[in-house]
């Protein structure tokens, strides 16, 4: 049989003293709490699965550092080797290495015309392509091994079209409601022929992270 469960963990908290919109810009790394967070997360998981009387068999990631640094908790926790898997990115946004704020944008009209169609969103890439890239990875997980569970660290954006996905809700959002803390944890079974999410954590709940940057 395949997989028993897929756990979506978002990366930890990032340096990012400028406060930048990073997206897929090289270098970002986790924050000294970002570190701790990702540790709380795997142990979270080591938890849930000995509870349960499963354990995690494969592990994979996005390529930018943020999740590499995330997934080694996990990697150390279970003994496994990090993946990398290009369908886990952050999606690409227009707004890279930019504070973006309503003071920033107003100065700069140039930038207008990326914010003409949030409903896409206008500024990056589509919704639609970042849900299917990612059910696509979940399903080849899902596949790729016998029985345990998979954790794909991923990223906020990608994580909540998964979420938004299985829920069978529409796509467009709005970027405040997202529900997706740095180092959470989203859990999805299959029931049937579609995946169902079954569990939501947020690991770092009693933290004061900085959650500014992503897409």
């Amino acid at each position: 049989m395949p997989a028993d469960r897929i756990h979506l963990i978002r990366h930890g908290e990032v340096h990012n003293p400028g406060g930048v919109l990073y997206g897929r810009l090289p270098h970002f790394r986790l924050s000294d709490l970002g570190h701790e967070m990702a540790k709380s997360a795997a142990s979270k998981v080591a938890e849930t699965t000995f509870e349960q009387g499963r354990s995690v068999v494969k592990l994979l990631a996005s390529p930018l550092l943020r999740t590499q640094e995330s997934a080694a908790p996990v990697a150390s926790a279970f003994g496994l080797e990090v993946h990398t898997d290009e369908r886990l990115i952050e999606p690409y946004n227009i707004f890279e290495g930019r504070k973006l704020s309503a003071s920033h944008i107003l100065i700069r009209p140039h930038l207008y015309y990326h914010l003409r169609n949030p409903q896409k969103p206008s500024w990056g890439e589509p919704y639609e392509a970042i849900a299917a890239r990612m059910m696509s990875a979940i399903e080849d997980a899902w596949n790729s091994v016998d029985s345990g569970d998979v954790v794909l660290v991923s990223h906020q954006l990608p994580i909540v079209m998964v979420q938004l996905t299985v829920a069978g809700k529409p796509l467009a959002h709005n970027p405040k409601q997202r529900r997706c803390s740095l180092s959470s944890i989203t859990t999805l079974e299959r029931q049937g022929d579609k995946f169902v999410e079954v569990s939501y954590v947020d690991t770092a709940a009693n933290h004061t992270v900085i959650d500014r940057g992503a897409v």
